[in-house]
This record gives C-alpha cells, sequence and structure tokens, in this order.
C-alpha cells in the first residue's frame, strides 16, 4: 500500500517582476546548472551546426578517460587537421592535460585529433564514444561526426539545450571547471614553446564567467556557450548563430541574476514529513540535496509530494518510497527516499532477568 502526502512550502514574499529577456541569436538558452531549470529560452530544439562548441564533449571524455597525466606522442593524425590550432608537431611530447587546455583555450583541431587517437586508439571509435555519452546524459537531438566541431565534410549537429545539458553535466568535475576557466596557460614540450590565452573574452570581461567555449563556422557562424556564477546561483548559457554573443551573454545573465535566487528545497539527511506515522519510531531520510533557482512569487508554490511504501518488513538503507518537487503542476525533481531503523535497547531490565530463570529450568 502507498501512502500520499503532499506538502505545501508556504511563506509571504515580495513578488519581484522580472524583466524580458531577448537575443539576438538564432537558438538560444538560460540554464540553472543544479536543476537544469530553463529559465530563458529561444528554438532550444532546433538542430543546427554547433561548430567548436562541440569540444566540450570531446574535453570530458578526455578528463573522464582517467589518462590526463599521463604522456602522449603526437602522430600523424595531426596533418588532417586544419583551421584554428595550437600548431602541434609530429613527434611531440606532451600531456594529455595540455593537450585538453589547448583544445579549450585556443580550440586547437590538431589538439582534438590528438586526444581522439591516445583516449580511443582512432578518431572513429573516439566519435563512437562522444555519440554514445550524449544518450547517456540526456542529448538527445545531438549526432557527433568528429570531435572538432568542423562541417565542411561533415559537422556536428545539435541545440542549443542539448550543449546545456553537456555543460552543466561537464561543469560538476573539477578538471574541467579548472581548465575552462583559465585565462592563460604557458607549456614547454620537446619541440614548442607556448602561452596560450583563451579566447572567451567574458573571463575578462564579466566578473561573474566561470567557463566556457567559443565557435565559428561559415555553416554554423557564431556559436558560444558560457557559464557564470553569482551568489550560489550557477547558471549555462547557449548562443547558437548569435552575431552578438559575448554581449547577448551578460545581458541574459544580469537579468537572470536579478530576477532569480538559488534555494535548497530539499535537504540531505533526516526529512520531517508532516502527518506520516507508519515509520514514526524510525528515520526516514535522504541521501541527496537539492536546489532550485526561483523567482520571488514562485517560492510560496513548491509543492512536494511524498510517496510512501507501507513496508512489512524492511532494514535499515531500504528505499520506502519518493519525494517530488513539483511547481505550476511540472516536476522538476524526484529521490528516493530511505528508512534507518532506530535500534531497540537490548538491555534487560530485573524482571527479564527472573522471567528469564524460569524459562531456563
Amino acid at each position: 500500500m502507498k501512502k500520499l502526502i503532499v506538502v505545501f512550502i508556504l511563506g509571504l514574499f515580495l513578488i519581484d517582476s522580472v524583466r524580458a529577456m531577448d537575443t539576438s541569436a538564432s537558438c538560444a538558452i538560460v540554464m540553472d546548472q543544479n536543476s537544469n531549470r530553463i529559465i530563458y529560452s529561444k528554438n532550444i530544439h532546433k538542430v543546427r551546426s554547433v561548430a567548436s562548441i562541440s569540444k566540450i564533449m570531446t574535453a570530458i571524455l578526455a578528463i573522464e578517460s582517467g589518462k590526463l597525466d599521463e604522456k602522449v606522442t603526437v602522430g600523424e593524425e595531426i596533418l588532417k587537421a586544419y583551421g584554428s590550432a595550437i600548431y602541434l608537431t609530429v613527434g611531440e611530447t606532451l600531456t594529455l592535460r595540455d593537450l585538453v587546455y589547448g583544445l579549450m583555450l585556443r580550440s586547437g583541431n590538431d589538439a582534438a585529433l590528438a586526444i581522439a587517437t591516445y583516449v580511443s586508439g582512432s578518431v572513429d571509435k573516439f566519435v563512437e564514444d562522444m555519440n554514445k555519452k550524449a544518450i547517456q546524459i540526456g542529448m538527445k537531438n545531438t549526432t557527433f561526426h568528429n570531435p572538432h566541431g568542423l562541417d565542411e565534410e561533415s559537422g556536428n549537429m545539435s541545440t542549443a539545450y542539448d550543449m546545456a545539458i553537456l555543460t552543466s553535466y561537464a561543469m560538476k568535475n573539477e578538471d574541467y571547471k579548472k581548465i575552462v576557466g583559465t585565462k592563460k596557460y604557458s607549456l614547454k614540450t620537446n619541440k614548442n614553446n607556448y602561452l596560450w590565452k583563451n579566447k572567451n573574452k567574458l573571463l575578462n570581461t564579466y566578473q561573474y564567467t566561470t567557463g566556457g567555449k567559443t565557435g565559428f563556422t561559415e555553416i554554423a557562424k557564431r556559436t558560444l556557450v558560457s557559464t557564470a556564477s553569482k551568489d550560489n546561483t550557477d547558471l549555462v548559457v547557449v548562443t547558437l548563430n548569435d552575431g552578438n554573443d559575448f554581449n547577448d551573454h551578460k545581458n541574459l545573465y544580469e537579468e537572470a541574476f536579478s530576477s532569480y535566487r538559488t534555494y535548497t528545497v530539499l535537504e540531505k539527511g533526516n526529512v520531517n514529513i508532516p502527518g506520516e506515522d507508519y515509520y514514526y519510531d524510525d528515520d526516514i531520510y535522504l541521501k541527496n540535496e537539492y536546489k532550485m533557482m526561483l523567482r520571488d512569487d514562485e517560492k510560496g508554490n513548491i509543492i512536494l509530494k511524498y510517496e510512501l511504501e507501507k513496508k512489512r518488513n524492511y532494514k535499515s538503507g531500504n528505499p520506502i518510497g519518493i519525494v517530488k518537487v513539483m511547481l505550476d503542476d511540472k516536476e522538476f525533481y524526484q529521490d528516493t527516499l530511505y528508512v534507518n531503523k532506530k535500534e531497540i535497547s537490548s538491555k534487560k531490565t530485573f524482571w527479564d532477568t527472573i522471567i528469564g530463570w524460569f524459562h531456563d529450568k
């Protein structure tokens, strides 16, 4: 048997008017990195060539390979590279981490080919891995054809929404965050000395910027992914085909930060569910916290729906239900509820001891 308990998070709050967001991009999105809530959208599911912002996937696969500090000897695969480059030479030795810096700061297409070959054994196999990862993290309208984003032959096709999902996922990785937030990177190899400056101008012109990736081809036009954080609110902005992208990103951030705040809707640990009496003697708990961006006028409209299963036989650590976070009849999050059985004292009383004597005879 299941029991449904609905809890309204009540309160009196001032209504804060939301300024209209707009952009000159063909497609654009502002997304909360924590909850993936969409704050602003414009043609977010339209499939387009995305150019070099597809290197975000190349970078995260390299990082997750666990090979970042391994030495890579550059092979002839880089001879097929054209367009933006870090100008690697065949036989040059550097770490995979160095290659990822060159990939993300300078958009090196040669670095992309070297990474793909080293991580997966071949460019074709790496592209397969890119598409598998895309499906795994929920990118439903994305197809990668190469690790760099050039589209003179077969480009990488995606959407503003999918690229925001990818970026939110990547920003949970500390190595990725450090790399894309780096303004300059210097390196000496057995063949060259490098000083790479990040092409993401927002790192120098907008104080809350934490990372991102630029892109451009004649087919895709200007594409840009960026991230920014202010007052514990973490945002990702994606624009596709936007000739005024840096300014648009700044404006979108300012409007979002002024209208929304991040709140902890669910806290990790024990949960007090009003009216719950079946597991009264035990502790019900959550393993994760959940944060969400909300306007002031939305905070009082959050609803928590607890669905509990009345189990007869259960142990500590068993799942016993779920909690759903609802806003305006839309479900934003769901998590599992667990039970922790309180220990019953095993200490014998004086009368337990007397009774035990008779049982033993």
